[in-house]
């Protein structure tokens, strides 16, 4: 029994373009993002996937990367189902800063703590633990069933909130999954064991770069 789950952090957003905090805002993809999002559905039709269904968050750059993805893939009638718990994380009253300005604002070190703690909020919005709290409940309640009933499940959505499952996957430890770095449009493939441990990870846009070399 194939149980396979894929997941995709969105194509750059115009917001990425711009540096700035994006968080729960809703931004499109930039024309760059639209190329990743339909490399990453080509990167999948070569390795043979084809989804059962597929999930994605409330935000535009991430739905429109699933639809994207898809649409490579000729399954445009595909279910998808979006829940709010995949969203991006929710930068408070960074959202919408240019980076380089929040640090001239409240300095380099706090806005630094703010990026990379693991349970440190900025003002007014979510750490990273706040976003792991969110997500990975949604996670084992609605996804991981999918995955363990032997379906292949796509999930796109954001660096924070994959963080957040991948945290589990990969058994990582809070300053490991500080270090855990997700490119845009970039397919990691796990086939999971019966009881959800990881057998295989597979990172198809490092793989085809190695091909490519």
């Amino acid at each position: 029994m194939e149980r396979r789950l894929v997941l995709v952090r969105h194509g750059q957003s115009e917001w990425n373009l711009k540096n700035l905090f994006t968080g729960w805002k809703d931004p499109d993809l930039t024309e760059k993002g639209v190329e990743e999002a339909k490399q990453a559905g080509r990167l999948l039709k070569a390795d043979g996937l084809t989804f059962d269904v597929a999930f994605t968050s409330k935000l535009t750059r991430a739905k429109r990367t699933n639809q994207l993805i898809l649409s490579e893939l000729g399954q445009r009638t595909l279910p998808v189902v979006e829940d709010e718990a995949l969203n991006e994380r929710d930068y408070g009253e960074l959202t919408g800063l240019n980076k380089d300005d929040a640090r001239k604002t409240w300095g380099e070190q706090k806005v630094l703590m703010w990026r990379r703690s693991y349970d440190v909020p900025p003002p007014g919005g979510e750490s990273l633990k706040d976003t792991v709290a969110r997500s990975l409940p949604y996670f084992v309640r609605e996804i991981l069933p999918e995955v363990l009933r032997g379906k292949t499940v796509l999930v796109t959505a954001h660096g924070n909130s994959l963080r957040a499952l991948i945290m589990t996957l990969e058994r990582l430890t809070p300053d490991a999954l500080l270090q855990r770095e997700l490119f845009t449009g970039a397919p990691i493939i796990y086939d999971l064991n019966a009881d959800s441990t990881v057998e295989r990870i597979k990172d198809l846009a490092a793989a085809a770069v190695k091909a490519a070399s």
